[in-house]
């Protein structure tokens, strides 16, 4: 069996990150993989003492047992939906995963781009909001920068 790799997924938990997270597990993720979902929360969004610690590295992991449990995730400020968490826990059982959640605080272009030096990340997987040319050109794409930064394979699963 090859070693295990590790497959990033940004997520934000929008229509375009749980497009990118199935096209993920429909397309590259394998038996025994490590499934990492990554979520950048904004800067100074925390409260908690240990969120001060975990700014520069990120959180720790958090397994998808925890991050499946609403209770067990609030103290890390995210509040996944449903449905990613649906689409996990079916892919963990059915394809022999492991899937782990890491938390960013700060800006989503440079920390998804740190993250995947961090973790290392063989590849990342990430959606786009479909912005027009106008709106991307004063708000910034945060595909198109990590494109062009990140430091490994990066595919763009476009949002209908």
């Amino acid at each position: 069996m090859a070693a295990e790799r590790r497959i990033g997924v940004a997520v934000d938990f929008s229509k375009g990150s749980s497009k990118a997270l199935t096209w993920a597990l429909d397309n590259i993720v394998r038996e025994g993989d490590h499934l990492i979902l990554i979520n950048i929360q904004p800067q100074g969004f925390y409260e908690g003492g240990e969120m001060q610690l975990w700014e520069t590295t990120g959180s720790p992991y958090i397994p998808l047992v925890d991050f499946s449990d609403p209770q067990n995730v609030k103290r890390y400020g995210v509040t996944p939906d449903a449905a990613t968490v649906d689409i996990v826990n079916t892919a963990a059982k059915e394809k022999e995963i492991e899937v782990l959640m890491k938390i960013f605080w700060g800006d989503p272009r440079e920390k998804i781009c740190e993250a995947i030096d961090y973790i290392p990340l063989e590849c990342l997987v990430i959606g786009n909001r479909g912005l027009g040319t106008i709106k991307r050109a004063i708000m910034g794409s945060v595909s198109n920068y990590v494109v062009n930064h990140a430091s490994c394979p990066v595919t763009v699963v476009k949002t209908d």
